[in-house]
Order: C-alpha cells, then structure tokens, then sequence
C-alpha cells in the first residue's frame, strides 16, 4: 500500500504541503484530487524521492520509495509524460529502463503491445510523439518491472476518448488484480468511473477522503419541477437542506425516497427524480476546494 502520514514541505512560509495524511489500498484505485497549486504534484514528488519533506513520511510497500533496492520492480510510476528524453527513440527509452532494472528483453516488446505502440512508432523520436503518444510510453516504463504500485499524474493528457478507455480499463484490470493505483488527474468524470476511494486536497491540506460512493452518496439528490420555488420551500419545511437551479431543477440533501415523498405530499408533480451522480463529483469537488479555485465568476458576468 501507500502511506501517507502527516506529510509536509514548506518553502519558506508557505505550506506547499501541509499536514497531508492518508493511504492507498491495495485492489483499489484512489484518485487523488485537487486544484492547481494545491499540493497535489509536490506530494506526489515527495512520495517519490523527488523532494524531501519538511516533516512526515511517505512510504510505498512499507518503506519510503529511496530505499526500495529496485523502485521500478515495486512501484510504476508516471509523473511528466513530457519531461522524456525527446532524442531517445520510443524503444530506446524502453530498453534503458529494462537494462536498468535488469529485466529481459522480451519485456520491452511486451510492453509496446500492451500499450498500443506499434514497432514503427517505437523507432520515432519521443520529440515528434503525440502526448497521447508519450504518456502511452510512459505508462509502458511505468509497468515495464512489472510492479505491484501504480503512481500516476494526469496520465490520461492527451489521450483521445478510445484512449481514455483504454487508460481507464488498464487501471481497474491491475487494481482488480491486487495492485495499488494512486490517480491524480482533473479529468473528474474519469475519477468518477474508475475510482474506488478519493482524496481532495486544496490548500495543501486534505479536505475530504473515503470510499468514492459514500463521498458521493452525501452529494444529494437532483429533483425538477414545474414549480421550483414550491419544491425548495416543501423540502425546506421537512428539514432539508435545498438549492434551486434552472428549469425548477433543484439538489437537495433528501435521499431519492425522501424527497419524492415531500413532493408528494405537496401536491408537486416531478418531471425529474435521481441521485445526482452525473454532476456529483464534479459538484463536491467546487465545493470542497472553492476557496482555492482561480476562475470564481461566470463567464457571464465578464460582460
């Protein structure tokens, strides 16, 4: 597994990373959420031995990731699909990664195969691949040691939709096969399907974690109806908290049950009764971490 435990770097007064604690389990996929400039990718540095924190500890597989004898037959991990040597070709960083952790060379095409690169594209400069291109080959040094940990940043980038499904199905077959995904990524919807625990950080501290549908369960309900005002007032006076939207769409604390139940007894037909899975995360998410967002206004109050 990974832990995390009281986790902190400072740079001069400011807490890059303040106080973050939780784990990843192994068989599940945790995503690991944030706005820009919340901590995210400077925790995951740390996690890595990429930088040294100020307090705290970080370990993968009950060790801190400097001391694994190996790293890359423990833990894969993909931080910048960019940041690739662009005059190596695709196999030529593929075949230094495998000498460097001793592994057959058989594994190289293995993992060309598995991830879709093709043995032309393999002998291209990583200068002229795609993103897309490049975190296919990230993701193929990632589990060329074939590890029991996954540590990924953003490594759906530039991937087209067929990709993105590809990138998704890959995660849950290795979490589904005993190993440890941590996911950072700003692709919510993605989070949202492969995801079986998340972590919101924002301003370097955690906000929120748990098992992904419980977190989302406590996103409420979505109801709609003719009369909006009558609808929020109704489930106001049974106690629940209610927020209108447009088009009499309101999101409401009740379970389903529940406020189909105060709509009933008001006399207000529904047009629209679910869970609010759809917008869910993405609606937690603002919430959660709306102090640290950069783009507070609607676009329509720039006019």
């Amino acid at each position: 597994m990974i832990r995390i435990d009281s986790l902190t770097k400072r740079y001069g007064d400011l807490a890059a990373v303040d106080d973050v604690s939780f784990t990843a389990f192994p068989g599940r996929v945790t995503g690991f959420l944030g706005p820009n400039g919340a901590g995210k990718s400077t925790t995951l540095r740390l996690l890595t031995g990429l930088a040294t924190s100020s307090s705290g500890r970080a370990t993968v597989l009950g060790r801190r990731y400097a001391d694994l004898p190996n790293p890359g037959l423990d833990v894969g991990v993909l931080l910048d699909a960019s940041a690739q040597h662009g005059g190596r070709t695709g196999r030529e960083t593929l075949v230094l990664a495998q000498r460097t952790m001793g592994l057959p060379d058989a594994q190289v095409d293995a993992m060309l195969d598995l991830v879709g690169l093709t043995r032309t594209e393999s002998r291209r400069r990583v200068r002229d691949y795609s993103l897309g291109m490049r975190q296919r080959l990230g993701i193929a040094t990632a589990l060329l040691g074939d590890p029991r940990v996954l540590i990924l940043d953003e490594p759906a980038n530039g991937l087209d939709p067929a990709g993105i499904r590809w990138m998704r199905d890959l995660l849950r077959s290795f979490a589904d096969d005993g190993g440890t995904v941590l996911l950072s990524s700003h692709l919510l919807a993605e989070i949202e399907l492969v995801a079986d625990d998340i972590v919101v950080i924002g301003h370097g501290r955690v906000v929120a974690s748990g098992a992904t549908h419980e977190l989302l369960a406590a996103s409420g309900t979505l109801v709609r109806a003719h009369d909006g005002e009558a609808l929020v007032s109704a489930l106001a006076s049974a106690g629940y908290r209610a927020t209108p939207g447009a088009d009499g769409t309101v999101v409401t604390d009740a379970g389903p049950a529940d406020a189909g139940r105060v709509a009933f007894a008001a006399g207000l037909p529904l047009v629209e009764l679910r869970s609010a899975d759809g917008t869910a995360l993405e609606e937690m998410f603002l919430d959660l971490t709306a102090d640290d967002q950069r783009d507070p206004h609607p676009i329509g109050a720039l006019a």
